[in-house]
């Protein structure tokens, strides 16, 4: 005679959890959003609904998704970064403990996670630095200081090669480019801007032509000027000639 099949009713314990694995969930969803398909209100609001989730929990039903408590491992340090964005700021624990309504030792314990806040108060926090959950929970990519030759795009002309040494400076204050210049070549006119330019000669000599005049720039020297006037430098010697160029703002 076949048994019965008999249901396993046996409940599965909450994983115990502290206020910063809280917060780290939250954060865990809030990158995650595109996976969930919800905008970033209803991930936290889910979050918050399911903060007593046991083992497995699904944040979005439409898409049957699940995550796996086994799978995640929070690695967030909530304090050291409040403490950088403080200091950046330029703010003192006192300054920041009376923005917030908090106290300082309360603060100097949670920039040493020591301690957790809560969500609400770590919204304070948040908000007293010019800040936001959303943007604190944000991953930014990270800024790249060294560039590689890899990293250089050269655009081979016939009076002229630019190289440019800092890629996608569009966004940035100043540009670099290495101009090298053959034997009666020139670089490409520059016309009026409201900014200034600087050069530094590499290899070989050049002549600055501007509206006005006409400057010979020997290896080793410089030019330094503002962009009221049109303005390139050509090429009158038999040697190849190499500028490092830099402009402010971009134009190259």
């Amino acid at each position: 005679m076949r048994t019965p099949h008999r249901k396993n009713n046996k409940k599965i314990a909450p994983l115990p959890r502290t206020l910063q694995q809280d917060m780290e969930i939250f954060a865990f969803f809030h990158n995650h959003e595109k996976i969930y398909c919800k905008p970033k209100k209803e991930v936290y609001n889910s979050v918050c609904s399911f903060i007593n989730c046991n083992k497995k929990f699904s944040i979005c039903k439409e898409n049957k998704k699940e995550v796996s408590r086994r799978n995640f491992r929070p690695s967030m340090k909530i304090g050291s970064k409040i403490k950088r964005m403080r200091i950046q700021q330029e703010l003192t624990l006192e300054e920041l403990a009376s923005r917030c309504e908090l106290t300082k030792g309360f603060l100097s314990q949670l920039e040493r996670d020591l301690t957790s806040p809560s969500i609400a108060t770590l919204s304070d926090i948040l908000e007293a630095l010019g800040s936001s959950l959303s943007e604190f929970f944000t991953d930014s990519p990270e800024e790249q200081i060294v560039f590689r030759q890899a990293d250089f795009f050269e655009d081979t002309r016939d009076s002229c090669t630019i190289r440019w040494i800092v890629p996608n400076t569009q966004k940035n204050q100043m540009e670099p480019v290495l101009v090298e210049i053959p034997t009666g070549g020139k670089s490409f006119s520059s016309g009026p801007h409201n900014g200034e330019e600087f050069g530094y000669v590499l290899t070989g000599s050049v002549v600055l032509v501007t509206d006005t005049a006409s400057y010979p720039v020997r290896k080793g020297e410089t030019f330094y000027l503002d962009g009221k006037s049109t303005h390139y430098i050509r090429n009158d010697n038999k040697q190849t000639a190499q500028v490092l160029w830099v402009c402010t703002p971009p134009l190259f």
